[in-house]
């Protein structure tokens, strides 16, 4: 999901992909750590997305700022 797409979002809505997204990286590191991840590459895709989420979030925090 691109961040136009997460700043129409509300500010729950956001906080419940927030908590998906935590979620789906804890799985994905502990399917690493057990070796039964294939695609390593869906770690940093994950963190990217949750650190959008996060930005957007922010961003609906501090009145006045809109990028």
């Amino acid at each position: 999901m691109k961040a136009n797409e997460l700043r129409d979002l509300s500010v729950e809505e956001l906080k419940e992909k927030e908590q998906e997204s935590g979620r789906e990286l804890f799985n994905l590191r502990f399917q690493k750590a057990a070796g039964q991840l294939g695609n390593t590459a869906m770690i940093p895709k994950t963190k990217k997305h949750l650190a959008r989420i996060k930005t957007v979030l922010r961003e609906k925090k501090i009145p006045g700022v809109r990028l």
